[in-house]
């Protein structure tokens, strides 16, 4: 899951020239994650089909309306804000926005929940292991812990934090998941009995709701290719070059997670598998079979390495596109207080005790996994909000900015396919969004008035409250430090003078970068 900004609103820095196969990487390593494996691998072969049908009706819609809207404002600040405030006002951008930057938050204790399951798979003695991944006092420490570091890190500056994430990426994602498959596939070649029924069908009981209700988080394995749009200017030819990366990452991506769940499902038995601690079993069961136990620990520091170069790289991320914003007069001046290092200190201190309410659920859920399954499931609602309203401005703006220039863009004619990619997108989502609400019988989550509880609490406050912020603002509040682009809705000669300005400095910058635009 990523936030990113269109811009600056300054000069334009020269980028290098982006190639389709580093793209395509850039797009893989920002969206897979491992820890979602075991949610699906509850539901066999039929896993692939819901893997493949959230590519289509989620995944590539969001990659191709992200960087149509990305290429139409390069020069502009915002990401979210920018894009679905030019189609319906600031108030709607902020909602947006906002709960990019929550959904973030709250994505936090998840994550870390399953960095702290890993740590405790260190150990050699699988047994204690185990029962310490499964203690919540331990994984809640361990959270805290962890998560505070990065933040005091994070204060510092982040100018290592972007190679400290690549490097992550790489070993604590990509080479496991290949890891991981490569395991499953020498285990059937040794004539090993998979737990998976291979015979069974690849389309789901879709009359069974309760099989459509957990599959519903897999929209949030997917989430983050928004992140790509903002690069499509930077690579050439980008109408042909950015549909190969988006689709050559999407199908990396699809088969990582395809093969991965299915290499969970061979060695565990479905009546065995534990959202939070299964992937890790799974690699213990596979070094066990193969006689090389002394792997389990490196891969599992490897995986929670990716956690925390992952966590380091969100600590301040998101929270970099809500103080842009903020600047600009939608936030009081306390949440606009930098530290010496230009780092957001006050956003983060707030952002950082949201994470350690949150991470007190441990005391009343019934179990980390309940905990972890409430949790991914709030994130999953508030960053669909964000979405719905993303496609819908995709969608307005074709209308409303029928005549701006649109450097990648859906469809050369007419507006017939991104009504097909916006529309298939937008009803994807609003799908997710409803199943996202019932609680799934696979898991005992404490009972059903805390799950609702949570759920629609967590959903109207976040969901009230930048609305709230929206109404309390004061002319005092923007900052005199602010280049905030206005919206080109704005029609006053001051605003009209500035962004013509801005678009005129982006022009020349790229004529002097070489760059088409």
């Amino acid at each position: 899951m990523a936030t990113s900004t269109s811009g600056t609103g300054g000069t334009v820095k020269k980028a290098a020239k982006l190639g389709v196969f580093t793209l395509m990487i850039m797009n893989i390593v920002a969206v897979v994650s491992l820890r979602g494996l075991p949610a699906e691998a509850e539901y066999g072969m039929s896993s692939a089909f819901y893997y493949l049908f959230a590519a289509l009706v989620f995944l590539i819609p969001v990659s191709l309306v992200a960087a149509e809207l990305a290429a139409m404002f390069p020069y502009q600040q915002g990401g979210m804000f920018r894009w679905i405030g030019e189609a319906f006002g600031t108030k709607a951008g902020f909602l947006g926005i906002f709960l990019q930057w929550v959904e973030s938050t709250i994505w936090f204790p998840t994550v870390l929940t399953f960095g702290a399951v890993s740590l405790a798979f260190v150990g050699m003695d699988h047994v204690m292991d185990s029962h310490l991944a499964a203690n919540r006092y331990y994984t809640i420490a361990v959270v805290l812990a962890i998560y505070w570091l990065a933040t005091l890190i994070s204060m510092k500056g982040l100018g290592w934090v972007g190679k400290v994430s690549k490097i992550g990426g790489m070993v604590g994602t990509i080479i496991p998941a290949g890891v991981l498959v490569i395991f499953g596939i020498i285990f059937l070649c040794m004539g090993g009995k998979s737990c998976m029924d291979f015979h069974g069908s690849f389309f789901p009981d879709l009359t069974n709701f309760d099989n459509v209700v957990l599959a519903a988080s897999i929209f949030l394995f997917y989430a983050g290719m928004e992140m790509s749009g903002v690069h499509v200017r930077e690579i050439s030819r980008p109408a042909v070059n950015y549909p190969k990366a988006v689709f050559g990452g999407a199908l990396a991506t699809v088969l990582i997670f395809v093969l991965g769940t299915y290499a969970l499902g061979i060695i565990i038995p479905k009546s065995d598998i534990n959202l939070v601690q299964s992937l890790l079993v799974g690699f213990d069961n596979y070094c066990k079979v193969f006689h090389i136990e002394w792997l389990t620990p490196v891969i599992a520091i490897a995986l929670a390495f990716g956690v925390l170069a992952g966590v380091l790289t969100w600590v301040a991320g998101p929270s970099k596109g809500v103080f842009a914003v903020g600047k600009a007069g939608y936030l009081p001046p306390f949440f606009q207080k930098t530290n010496k290092n230009g780092v957001q200190k006050n956003i983060l201190l707030i952002q950082g005790a949201a994470v350690t309410l949150l991470s007190l659920l441990f005391v009343v859920m019934p179990t980390v996994q309940s905990f972890y399954q409430i949790l991914s499931q709030l994130t999953v609602l508030l960053y669909l909000i964000a979405y719905l309203l993303m496609f819908a401005s995709a969608l307005y703006l074709r209308y409303s900015m029928k005549n701006a220039k649109r450097p990648f863009r859906i469809g050369s004619k007419g507006n017939w396919l991104m009504w097909i990619v916006g529309g298939v997108g937008f009803l994807g989502s609003l799908l997710a969004f409803v199943l996202s609400f019932f609680p799934p019988s696979q898991i005992n989550v404490g009972g059903n008035t805390i799950w609702y509880s949570v759920l629609f609490g967590g959903v109207a406050l976040f969901v009230i409250l930048p609305f709230i912020i929206y109404a309390c603002r004061k002319p005092s509040w923007v900052n005199p430090s602010s280049n905030f682009v206005p919206f080109h809705w704005q029609k006053d000669p001051e605003s009209q003078k500035l962004l013509a300005e801005a678009e005129a400095q982006y022009e020349a910058q790229q004529k002097a970068d070489g760059t088409n635009s």
